[in-house]
């Protein structure tokens, strides 16, 4: 089993800057790729970032260069760098975790609530 537990969230303006930490604990063994999604009220959750081993990102069109997605892999944790945002930007992001297994195996944090005023 891998834990996940994010940090960061918060409210800010519009234009202002938040980070986001994703700490992995416990089976983290074989963790392939690491990243975040988002789900605003009354909208499925989406994809914002994602960021593998061997360091390839998948970043959403929506928030390509505002966002930054970013790994340790010796700590296990994956970090969103989120500038410049925008009141569309308000969701609750969740990490995700995807570790290499037959079928493979996707854990998730519970969440945090990003707040973006205009």
């Amino acid at each position: 089993q891998v834990q996940l537990v994010e940090s960061g969230g918060g409210l800010v303006q519009a234009g202002g800057s938040l980070r986001l930490s994703c700490a992995a604990s416990g089976s983290t063994l074989r963790i392939n790729s690491m990243g975040w999604y988002r789900q605003a009220p009354g909208k499925q959750r989406e994809l914002v970032a994602i960021i593998t081993v061997g360091g390839s990102t998948n970043i959403a069109e929506s928030v390509k260069g505002r966002f930054t997605i970013s790994r340790d892999s010796a700590k296990n944790a994956v970090y969103l760098q989120m500038d410049s945002l925008k009141p569309e930007d308000t969701a609750v992001y969740y990490c995700r975790a995807v570790q290499v297994r037959v079928p493979p195996q996707e854990y998730w944090g519970q969440g945090t609530q990003v707040t973006v005023s205009s």
